[in-house]
Order: structure tokens, then sequence, then C-alpha cells
């Protein structure tokens, strides 16, 4: 299997497999085999701490420009410590924000400039949010760091994040995809993982028989780092049963290699198309999938965020919010039924009990 990009390795002379990330006079030590997750996340690291302006030469950037501000932020301590995605987002955003802006002063952006720039992106909402997240958080390093006097950013709002965002699968989408895709198919190994493991895409694709311990599947999320165990569902098994691989991930391409998250996205879409699920049907809707049958399963916030691997319980109220209310409110009705007649007398205690046990044989039956 082909390493990934910027990666070279050799045999040490005790035998010893020994990788490295090359790039730009830079040589980093990677640990483990390629696409494992230590190794990934290694490699994830030393890729976003290269320089983006390393090419053309530091020396080329004007003092005070925006390029020398983003190169700067680049190497600051605040951006190494964000997530791996989230350098990746901030990143691209900064690279393209540098390629329009990058020989004007820094000094010279005021909050006008900001707003136009802004305004221009509001049709893609969560693009205009991260836009505006990232410049923000430039300039408050501008300040930190003694280039700017005032963010021109502070009294810019941002675009609100109320919305529904990807759409959940609902148990006729489930169904359908499955009566496309059975079991057997790299395409029921994706829902599966999907839906069983609650996992972002960015997870899933780096997925793999090493990462099975005592019957769970150990994850390191990608994004906030968080550790999970997270036991393994018998329609898991099952798809993985009946799909083994000697590839280093459970998800391969048709050459073998393991899915990038973008490639990953793609593939995935064009097996819903085939699938004839409706537009906007995506493999992150699978995760908040997961999340609402737990909570229909009766599962608490905790208990579902300790799977899902959410640290805030709001995060976790929001993938929720597609629980069956219908069903759970019958069930919270029987259960007042129940409640009520313990502690009412009535008249006519046998019509009471024929009522109850109507009701709650259509419950039963509606479930």
């Amino acid at each position: 299997m082909k390493a990934p990009k910027y990666t070279h390795g050799f045999i040490d002379r005790n035998g010893r497999a020994r990788f490295y990330f090359r790039r730009n006079g830079r040589r980093t030590p990677l640990p483990g085999l390629p696409w494992s997750p230590e190794f990934m996340a290694a490699y994830q690291e030393a890729l976003s701490g290269v320089p983006a302006q390393a090419e053309i030469g530091a020396k080329r950037i004007k003092h005070g420009s925006i390029d020398a501000l983003v190169l700067s932020y680049f190497n600051s301590t605040p951006f190494s410590e964000l997530a791996a995605e989230t350098k990746r987002t901030r990143r691209n955003i900064l690279e393209r924000f540098a390629e329009e802006h990058g020989d004007k002063r820094a000094a010279m952006l005021h909050r006008e400039h900001i707003v136009t720039m802004f305004s221009k992106k509001r049709g893609k909402r969560f693009a205009a949010r991260n836009w505006l997240k990232t410049i923000r958080a430039l300039m408050q390093f501008a300040m930190a760091d003694g280039r700017l006097k005032e963010d021109p950013t502070a009294t810019i709002k941002n675009l609100s994040s109320k919305t529904e965002g990807f759409l959940t699968w609902m148990e006729d989408h489930i169904a359908q995809f499955e009566r496309r895709w059975p079991i057997g198919t790299r395409e029921r190994l994706a829902l599966e993982l999907l839906l069983c493991t609650a996992q972002r895409r960015s997870d899933i694709v780096r997925m793999g028989r090493q990462h099975i311990r005592a019957g769970a599947i150990e994850v390191t999320q990608q994004k906030t780092g968080t550790k999970l165990a997270i036991p393994i569902h018998p329609n898991l098994q099952a798809a993985l049963d009946a799909l083994p691989s000697n590839h280093l991930t459970f998800l391969t391409t048709l050459y073998g290699r393991p899915f990038t998250a973008p490639g990953f996205t793609n593939w995935f879409r064009v097996t819903c198309n085939q699938a004839g699920l409706p537009k906007g049907i995506s493999a992150h809707g699978l995760r908040k999938a997961a999340a609402r049958r737990l909570a229909e399963a009766g599962c608490s916030a905790n208990v579902i965020a300790s799977i899902t691997g959410h640290r805030s319980l709001n995060e976790v109220e929001r993938y929720t919010r597609a629980a069956d209310q219908a069903r759970m409110a019958r069930e919270g009705m029987a259960m007042l039924i129940e409640q009520t007649e313990k502690r009412t007398e009535v008249a006519n205690p046998s019509d009471r009990v024929a009522n109850s046990a109507n009701y709650l044989s259509n419950i039963k039956e509606r479930k």
C-alpha cells in the first residue's frame, strides 16, 4: 500500500520500519505504520505545521502585510493547539484570503472591508460562518501580537447557527438503503459503520481491525482528540464478517486504498443516489440517526455522548431532535394513565380497567 504524500520510510539496522514526513526541509518522525491512527494523527499534525508560504520564501513577504500576518499565525501557538480538522479549514480559508489581499497592509484592514467580504459569502451559511470565525481569530492574534490596536471584526455579528443542518436519516431511509445494498457489499458496511458507531466520516475511513479490542472499536476522534471504546453492534459485526479485508482500514476504494474523508463523502453520496434516497441525505445524517435511535431507546444525554463523543450536552440535544416524539409521547401518556389509576378511585372500576387496557393495547400496536 502506498504511503501518504511526503512520507518516506526505510528499514533500520534492527529490522524496524521507520517513517518520516519530509517537506520544505522539515523532517518529522512518524509513529506506527502508514494509515494507522497514530501515524495519521502525526502526519496531519506535520502537514498542518508546514508554513503555507514556505515555497515562495518568507524573505519576499512585506513586513506588516496580511501575508506576513497569516504566516505568523500559522506558526503561532494558538494555531498549533487547534484540532487537525480546524487547522485544515482555517488554513484553506486564510490561504485564499492571503492570495486575494496578501500584499495589503494589515493595519489598513477596517470593519467596512470585512463587512463587504462577509456579505459576498452569505449565500452559503456554514462557509460564511467559518470564514468570519477564522478572520476573527486572525485579527485577535494580530491584536495579541501588537500588530493591530483594534479588532475590525469585533462588532460584526455572525450568521445564526440555528438550523437543522444535515438531514437525519429516518427508519424508512435506512430500510430503503438496506434493500438496495445487502450485507456483503462495501456500501452496506459503510452504512453499518456510520450508524452503529455514530462517528464522523473522518473517523470512519480510518477504522480497521487493529482497532478492535475486547468486542469494541477503539476510536480517537480526529476532530476533537476524544478517545472512545464503542461496543460492536451485532449488525456491524455481521457486515464485517461478510466482507473480510486484509487492508489496514475496513473501507477501501476500488484500488484497495483508504478513502480520504472528502472522497468517501462523494462515493457515499453516489451510493445514496443509487438507492433512490432523496437529495440532502448524507453520511453525516447517519451520525444524527444513531443519536436519534439512542434517544428513542431511552438513553440519557450523557450516555449518548459516551458513544458520539460530544463534549457539549447541547450538541447532543441538537443531534437528537429527530427522535420519535409521537411514539415517546404515547408511551409517556400510557405511563401517566397507569400512575393516575393507582391514585384515583373511580365510580366503576371495571370500566376503568377496560378503558386503560384498550388504550395500552393500542399503544403497543402502534410502536
